[in-house]
C-alpha cells in the first residue's frame, strides 16, 4: 500500500502543472480509481486541505496517505507529490536566467496556462455540482443541498457587503472560519 501511495502521488506530482488546484482533478481520478476515498470523502478532504496551512496538493497527499496507511502513508504520499517539483525547481533554478530567453519555453508556458485554467474550472464545477446539487456524474438526479446553498449565499453576500463598505475583500481565512461556523449552525 505504501509503495502504491508513493508511486501514485509521484505520478501526480510529475505530470501536474499549475499547483494544487491544477492537481485536484488528477488526484480525484487516481484516488477514486484506487477506491481510497468515496466522492463525498474526497470533497471533504479538499475542504480540510483548504482549511489547513500549506499547499493544497501536499495537504491532500498527506491526508490521503494517512487515511490509507497511517504516518508512513502520509510521509510517502507527501514525498511522492513534492519530489518531482523539488527536482524540477532545482534544475530550473540553476538555468532560469537563460531558460526564459528561449521562444520554445515561452511558447510551452503559454500553451500550458489555458490547460491549467481548464483543469481548475472543471474541478470547481465538479465540486459545485456535488456540494450544492449532489450531482457526481451525468444522469444523477438533482437533490438540492439547501444548507450548502444558504451558506454559499451568506458567504458571498457577506464578502460583497464587506468589500463595498471597506473597499477591500474579506480575508480567505475569515471566510473559511465563517463557513465552518455556518456549517455547524445549518448542517
Amino acid at each position: 500500500m505504501i509503495l502504491r501511495l508513493f508511486l501514485t502521488f509521484l505520478e501526480i506530482g510529475t505530470v501536474s502543472f499549475g499547483g494544487g488546484y491544477g492537481m485536484i482533478s488528477l488526484i480525484r481520478e487516481k484516488v477514486l480509481a484506487n477506491q481510497w476515498l468515496s466522492e463525498e470523502e474526497f470533497v471533504s478532504f479538499i475542504a480540510v486541505s483548504e482549511s489547513t496551512p500549506g499547499p493544497l496538493a501536499v495537504n491532500m497527499a498527506t491526508f490521503i496517505g494517512a487515511s490509507r496507511a497511517g504516518l508512513a502513508g502520509a510521509f510517502f504520499a507527501t514525498l511522492g507529490v513534492v519530489l518531482p517539483a523539488f527536482l524540477i525547481i532545482l534544475c530550473i533554478a540553476a538555468l532560469i536566467r537563460n531558460l526564459l530567453k528561449f521562444v520554445g519555453v515561452k511558447a510551452f508556458l503559454s500553451g500550458v496556462r489555458p490547460c491549467v485554467v481548464a483543469l481548475i474550472l472543471s474541478t470547481g464545477i465538479t465540486m459545485l455540482l456535488d456540494s450544492l446539487l449532489r450531482v457526481t456524474q451525468i444522469g444523477d438526479p438533482v437533490s438540492l443541498n439547501l444548507p450548502g446553498i444558504l451558506i454559499l449565499v451568506l458567504l458571498a453576500a457577506t464578502d460583497l457587503l464587506y468589500a463595498k463598505c471597506r473597499k477591500k475583500r474579506l480575508s480567505p481565512i475569515l471566510l473559511i472560519l465563517l463557513s465552518a461556523i455556518l456549517g455547524l449552525v445549518f448542517c
